[in-house]
């Protein structure tokens, strides 16, 4: 049994060089709605499925070169229904994407591209059963 009760994850969170620009980028590239400002500043933008993201001001700690198997938190997957229209829908709004699509690790196929400010993300259309 989970003592601790947690029920899901509920938020990653992404420190920007400019929060009000990289929040624009996930609203209108990838369809978030901002939800919350906090004057620090700190934007909580929410995902059409009702996750959420926060996108706050980094610290002066440089970013250390990633891949996607860099230790650490490596990247945001974020689930689509079908993979070749999420491509198509990114590809009109200038996604720049780092390599074809592959097999996702679990079952499905994923594809991998970066925000603005370089965070790792993919798409990933998971199969029924699998």
């Amino acid at each position: 049994m989970n003592s601790i009760l947690i029920t899901g994850v509920d938020h990653p969170a992404l420190a920007a060089d400019d929060v009000d620009a990289l929040s624009d980028w996930y609203c209108r590239v990838l369809g978030y709605e901002r939800v919350f400002r906090h004057p620090k500043p700190v934007w909580i933008l929410k995902a059409p499925d009702g996750t959420l993201l926060e996108v706050m001001p980094k610290d002066d700690t440089p970013r250390p070169a990633r891949t996607t198997w860099t230790p650490g938190w490596s990247h945001l997957a974020l689930r689509v229904s079908n993979l070749e229209r999420a491509v198509a829908a990114l590809d009109a709004k200038g996604v720049t994407w780092a390599g074809e699509a592959t097999a996702a690790i679990g079952g499905g196929r994923v594809r991998t591209f970066a925000d603005p400010e370089g965070n790792v993300l993919q798409v990933v259309e998971r199969f029924p059963g699998g």
